[in-house]
């Protein structure tokens, strides 16, 4: 019977610390150092938005890129009055 007990134990134990390593593992860090570089890449695409923090960059590039439809719009627009006829 201890030998039963001390099996289920040793697995209990093996259990727990797989569950610990998930969480705080190297993965973890690894998408947190991903998240950081990819913020770090959208600040450089979005003008003005050097040193911004995550929440402010996210409605900066929501902004941007309304911006950057309406551009598209306008030229749209000036390309059907200027066209190929002119």
């Amino acid at each position: 019977m201890k030998r039963m007990e001390l099996r289920r134990c040793k697995e209990f134990s093996r259990m727990k610390w797989r569950r610990r390593r998930r969480w705080t593992g190297d993965s973890g860090s690894r998408g947190n150092r991903s998240v950081r570089t990819k913020v770090k890449k959208l600040q450089r695409l979005i003008p003005g938005a050097k040193g911004l923090k995550p929440d402010r960059l996210f409605l900066r590039t929501a902004d941007y890129i309304l911006q950057l439809r309406l551009q598209v719009n306008i030229l749209q627009a000036l390309s059907k009055i200027y066209g190929p006829s002119h």
